[in-house]
């Protein structure tokens, strides 16, 4: 396999890699850039996707945001660091945001945290609340959502 695309092989290789699911610009960027397009070119083929709607960052940003809170359970505040991460702005994350309606992430959440709760086989009750409030902290929500859970929960077992 030759490792020197023309622009035309290029932007079919690349319509294929947005449109089996939604990418950011600079994944778009990264995967031109190892088929060893130069920048003008990236530019050309950056044109031709956003025009012709195989890109577009607000639709990448909504979809990300949906799917990290739906599928991986993360909170609002890991969404938008991995999302900064991919240099998307502030606007988009803002708007990818309210895909997550206020009741699904509560939801999501509880659910969450009680069957991590009932998972930690701890003992010592002060280790038990600190892997508790580390994996939901990690999990990217909010730090006074995570310490009046804590506290609830450890209120329902005494």
């Amino acid at each position: 396999m030759n490792d020197v695309f023309s622009i035309k092989e290029a932007i079919h290789k690349i319509e294929h890699f947005c449109a089996y699911q939604e990418r950011c610009h600079q994944e778009v960027v990264q995967k031109l850039r190892s088929m060893k397009m130069d920048s003008e070119e990236i530019d050309t083929i950056m044109v031709h996707l956003i025009s012709d709607n195989f890109l577009n960052e607000e639709r990448f940003a909504c979809s990300f945001a949906r799917g990290k809170h739906r599928i991986k359970h993360w909170g609002k505040i890991r969404i938008v660091n991995e999302l900064k991460s991919k240099k998307i702005t502030q606007t988009l994350i803002n708007s990818a945001l309210k895909e997550i309606s206020p009741e699904e992430y509560a939801t999501t959440f509880h659910t969450l945290a009680e069957r991590h709760w009932e998972s930690i086989r701890e003992t010592n009750l002060i280790k038990k609340r600190k892997k508790f409030c580390d994996y939901m902290l990690r999990r990217g929500f909010e730090s006074n959502l995570v310490f009046e859970k804590v506290k609830e929960l450890e209120n329902l077992k005494e």
